[in-house]
């Protein structure tokens, strides 16, 4: 976001960076659920998973058997195959622990793990644009944009804590 974008919603340094810290605690949370998922659903059967996933969606299904989320999420349960579910587990336990490794780095303040998150949400920012292109999903819309928020939150907080420890000096001057 531009920076004359900040001072037209009024908002002070401090509450911009109170949302950039709100932003990254809900990026290492979400990454936490994400790899606990990923542990979970490493040891889960797939004839659990079914039978979660009924239970989970029968009584939506009962309201209405359309229900767009609900049917998806049956028929995924009912097609997914042991590499699919292996696939899943692995990308959800790695991303979960890179968003962690970032959102400690973000919220202690470590120069390095600025450009990284910036790389890698940026990368999976991509991703998720790619997929909605593709399903269309109103669910990975918010997502999108709470990730693009993100995205301009922590470039915003990267610029602010470089010009408050000013110009690098070579070493020995």
């Amino acid at each position: 976001m531009p920076a004359g974008l900040w001072s037209k919603l009024k908002l002070k340094p401090a509450q911009i960076h109170l949302l950039f810290k709100i932003g990254v605690v809900i990026k290492g949370v979400d990454g936490l659920l994400e790899a606990a998922g990923g542990i979970a659903l490493f040891f889960t059967d797939r004839a659990s998973l079914r039978s979660l996933v009924d239970w989970l969606t029968a009584g939506e299904l009962q309201e209405d058997p359309t229900d767009f989320v609900a049917t998806h999420l049956v028929r995924f349960a009912n097609h997914l195959s042991i590499g699919t579910k292996h696939f899943a587990a692995v990308y959800l336990l790695g991303y979960g622990l890179v968003k962690m490794g970032l959102a400690a780095g973000l919220l202690r303040g470590k120069l390095w793990s600025y450009p990284a998150a910036l790389v890698v949400l940026g990368l999976f920012l991509c991703y998720q644009i790619y997929r909605f292109s593709h399903t269309h999903s109103i669910g990975l819309a918010l997502v999108s944009l709470l990730d693009l928020a993100i995205l301009a939150l922590i470039w915003r907080d990267c610029q602010y804590l470089k010009s408050r420890r000013g110009p690098a000096r070579p070493p020995g001057s």
